[in-house]
């Protein structure tokens, strides 16, 4: 045998031992967990997470951020939900930003409906508006859309109740990031 095949084959060999040994150890090992922090984790109820800039063609730095939860214990109620989400919108030095609290996120397959009260803001009366938030996570070529995208401001909407938004209108710019949703699956 050439020295090139009598090393291709020991290689095999060796891949396949060691394949063999492990399966076999894996299979003898007790799947038993012994202590608290072992114990598998409960997938959360659902969430939106990520953050990734808007596409506009004029040139607008339009930026979403989100950390929203709704834990599992909590599952039968998305107004329990948690998190934040931030949004800003500048355009040649000009523009606004604002942080707001999660009360409540909606999920289903792979979109998401997520509201909150705005906590901070440099936009004159944004702060203590409720505005919402929908994503569509189409992997690299996400969506979204806000409530305000009818009324021009979050400032001019009207006591929007919770978990309200409009259609995922928008596109994400390439390359930007990229949002993920965890679907919710209440019980019916």
């Amino acid at each position: 045998m050439k020295r090139r095949t009598k090393i291709v084959v020991l290689g095999s060999a060796l891949l396949l031992t060691a394949g063999v040994a492990s399966v076999a150890t894996a299979s003898d090992t007790p799947r038993e967990r012994t202590t608290a922090s072992d114990a598998p984790r409960q997938r959360e109820a659902a969430a939106l997470t990520g953050t990734a800039k808007l596409y506009r063609s004029a040139g607008d730095d339009i930026t979403f951020s989100f950390d929203a939860h709704l834990a599992a214990k909590d599952k039968a109620d998305p107004a329990k939900a948690t998190g934040t989400f931030e949004f800003s919108h500048y355009l040649n030095g000009e523009g606004a930003r604002a942080e707001v609290k999660v009360d409540c996120l909606l999920t289903g397959g792979k979109v998401a409906v997520v509201s909150g009260v705005v906590t901070d803001s440099d936009l004159p009366g944004a702060k203590g508006k409720r505005v919402g938030v929908t994503v569509h996570d189409l992997g690299r070529h996400d969506r979204l859309g806000y409530s305000w995208a009818s009324t021009g401001s979050p400032v001019d909407t009207k006591e929007l109740p919770k978990c309200v938004s409009s259609a995922p209108f928008e596109k994400v710019a390439k390359g930007t990031g990229d949002f993920t949703v965890v679907p919710w699956q209440p019980e019916l």
